[in-house]
């Protein structure tokens, strides 16, 4: 091979092998189905997260867009309340049961193959979100619709429209990202 053509074919292996890993730190975009990318919520920003929501052990917490399950998961461990864990994707829903079957808490919690948008979600009294603002925004006249008034809704970094919290809570977590969690508690108006 002349030495112009070996310069270059390692010059195209070195660039290949720069871009790989800078690629791999963006979550892949939400199929055209998804609320929003997969992104696991940092374990102390759940912890923050069922704190705000005040959540005891006759909670009832959904999560829509469960991921790997753990904050229906933390709350069943930490506080002995009930989670309902859904999402679209079947491997997050395994991934979510021998995540709860780890922490022994198999009995207190259950996962569901299921588009958040079809959940329904009367017998939460706590519904946690890690969506985009538009997704939560489409889920709000659900959300207030089904759940009952003093349903606590809790999500991470995205808002729900014109609709104000009742509190928001802004933190530096522990990887020293700042997180802003909202807080809503539902009074038996729907909000469209």
């Amino acid at each position: 091979m002349r030495p112009r053509l070996l310069w270059l074919a390692a010059a195209v292996v070195v660039c290949a092998s720069l871009t790989v890993p800078a690629v791999a730190q963006f979550p892949a975009p939400p199929a055209s189905n998804s609320l929003a990318p997969y992104v696991p919520t940092p374990q102390d920003v759940v912890d923050r997260m069922l704190s705000l929501a005040n959540v005891t052990a006759s909670d009832v917490i959904y999560d829509l867009g469960c991921g790997d399950g753990r904050i229906v998961v933390t709350a069943a461990k930490k506080f002995g309340a009930h989670g309902v864990g859904v999402d679209f994707d079947p491997d997050r829903i395994k991934e979510s049961e021998a995540n709860a079957k780890v922490a022994g808490v198999e009995h207190l919690v259950s996962f569901r193959l299921q588009d958040a948008m079809t959940v329904d979600v009367s017998p939460a009294t706590v519904v946690t979100l890690y969506l985009l603002s538009s997704s939560n925004t489409k889920l709000r006249p659900i959300l207030t619709r089904q759940l009952k008034p003093g349903s606590r809704i809790v999500s991470h970094a995205f808002s729900m429209g014109d609709w104000s919290p009742e509190k928001t809570d802004v933190f530096t977590d522990s990887g020293g990202t700042q997180r802003t969690l909202y807080r809503w508690i539902t009074d038996g108006k729907v909000r469209n």
